[in-house]
């Protein structure tokens, strides 16, 4: 590691210490401000942004999309500099922003997948139940996570997440583990709406679009006979902070047919994108990988 990368990992570590103690409504606007500025400098995600959200919403003006990006990126930079008090703040400052509501009893040890979306609040979702999970002798949170290539962040995001209990497992772990995790009753919480490529994903429609999904959500709550439920993290009506709500199991999931699986659980997320579009992460290209002979989306 270069003296240039401890210089830049030693301010960015600063600053998330910085923000975690800073007043909330500091963070809040903040993460506004760099968002807004993110917005309205030319880069690449800022088309990748524009791109997704032509392709989903389709009988947009221009005008409208332009709107809705920049709606996107304030809330995008803000959900940035919240993280520095979803990861470093106490259990007590995470609760005092992120209120969790639940349909199924997370005591019970029950095993159970919690399928949770890509919108801007699911880290502190995540951390909410973990920091819950804790204080009320819960069985503990285990979540996926896609590997940094910055490996000194990496080590930090995985301490980060684990202070409460959970056990973040990296992305490309064997199916066993997740299985052990939600056989003994501890909550796997999954985020299957992101382009991982063509290896254990299918073609399924979102948002009318082919695109390629993970068929593991199915897979593994057969193998491991656990019910599936959806877990949203939305801002509240005030927009002060979030509430999480981790939805009744889904009926007659999973089925014989992981494919048909993977396309309803698409559906239900297009239909809470739809709720809130501009709290979803549209800085990820999730249609990126395209089928056979079909030219890609992003050029």
């Amino acid at each position: 590691m270069t003296w240039l990368q401890n210089l830049f990992n030693f301010l960015a570590l600063s600053l998330l210490r910085l923000f975690a103690f800073l007043p909330y409504t500091i963070t809040v606007h903040v993460g506004y401000g760099l968002g807004w500025l993110a917005a309205h400098i030319p880069n690449g995600r800022s088309k990748v942004v524009k791109t997704n959200l032509r392709l989903c919403f389709p009988n947009l003006s221009e005008q409208e999309i332009n709107k809705l990006a920049i709606e996107h990126w304030k809330l995008f930079g803000r959900s940035v500099v919240e993280r520095s008090r979803v990861w470093l703040g106490t259990s007590k400052q995470i609760l005092s922003f992120v209120h969790l509501e639940s349909q199924v009893p997370l005591g019970d040890r029950k095993p159970r997948i919690l399928v949770n979306p890509h919108f801007v609040g699911l880290e502190g979702g995540f951390m909410a139940l973990s920091a819950l999970g804790m204080k009320n002798g819960w069985p503990r949170g285990a979540g996926l996570y896609q590997k940094m290539k910055n490996p000194f962040f990496n080590q930090k995001m995985v301490e980060w997440r684990d202070r409460f209990g959970a056990k973040s497992i990296e992305r490309q772990s064997r199916l066993r583990d997740l299985i052990r995790e939600t056989r003994s009753g501890n909550f796997v919480v999954i985020a299957p709406d992101i382009d991982l490529g063509p290896r254990d994903s299918i073609f399924v429609p979102f948002f009318n679009i082919p695109t390629s999904t993970v068929t593991s959500v199915s897979r593994l709550a057969k193998l491991s006979g656990a019910e599936v439920c959806l877990m949203t993290t939305f801002l509240n009506a005030n927009k002060t902070g979030y509430i999480c709500n981790i939805g009744a199991p889904l009926e007659n999931f999973p089925s014989d047919d992981p494919d048909q699986d993977t396309a309803r659980l698409n559906q239900y997320i297009e239909e809470l994108v739809r709720e809130r579009p501009a709290e979803y992460y549209w800085v990820h290209k999730r249609f990126k990988h395209r089928p056979p002979g079909e030219p890609s989306l992003y050029d």
